[in-house]
């Protein structure tokens, strides 16, 4: 899938799960759980030993069963993790920081990619660095009002939110009122117990009511 293809996906779905599966046949079923559910894109987080060998078969499976999945990588910090990632197949790469190493080497290799931010100049630097979408994070840890009061002079500002990013109405309303472009979500849909119990198709459901509050928060 082409970058322009990735940032279109996110920001069409406004919703991107992400979460670390160690289990190889587990991981290939949560995929096929959030995409059954209507997701268009999973962030595979990069937090555990041996993670790339996990990404790997998971990456070869969505090539083969679901060509219009835009699948990334996440917890990238530096250019040889994310080189080896886009060598997999990673359609994109997102990064809890600004890690300014990230930049050339997506932009050589056209790889979608999504910085980390938490200020004004961290964002704007980011956006000079080629990126089209940047990630605001911990969200939990966001003043309510700063989002819209940074895209008031920044109109054409693209803002994901991750961390503290919830499945219900109000959560997600403020998100999108503030001006984001989309959100993350971890724990809250692919959460512990669901995983834990194998539940794919609680997955599935979950996965469908949370496109189903984001529609709804976006109006």
């Amino acid at each position: 899938m082409t970058r322009l293809e990735v940032y279109s996906t996110v920001m069409n779905q406004g919703i991107v799960p992400l979460a670390y599966v160690a289990d190889v046949d587990k991981a290939k079923k949560v995929i096929d759980a959030v995409y059954a559910g209507g997701m268009r894109s999973f962030e595979f987080t990069n937090r555990g030993i041996g993670a790339h060998k996990v990404f790997d078969v998971v990456a070869e499976h969505c090539r083969a069963n679901y060509p219009d999945l835009a699948l990334g990588i996440g917890s990238v910090v530096d250019a040889p993790t994310a080189a080896l990632y886009i060598q997999l197949g990673a359609d994109f790469i997102v990064s809890p920081m600004l890690v300014e190493e990230l930049a050339p080497l997506c932009n050589r290799r056209k790889i979608a990619w999504m910085p980390g931010c938490f200020t004004p100049s961290e964002i704007g630097r980011a956006e000079s660095l080629g990126a089209e979408i940047v990630k605001i994070f911990p969200g939990n840890a966001v003043a309510k009002g700063f989002i819209s009061s940074l895209l008031a002079p920044s109109p054409r500002t693209n803002v994901m939110v991750t961390g503290g990013v919830s499945p219900d109405a109000d959560n997600l309303k403020r998100w999108f009122d503030e001006g984001a472009v989309a959100v993350g979500m971890g724990s809250g849909l692919l959460r512990k117990d669901l995983l834990a119990n194998s539940d794919f198709k609680g997955m599935e459901a979950l996965a469908s009511k949370c496109i189903e509050l984001v529609n709804e928060a976006r109006g």
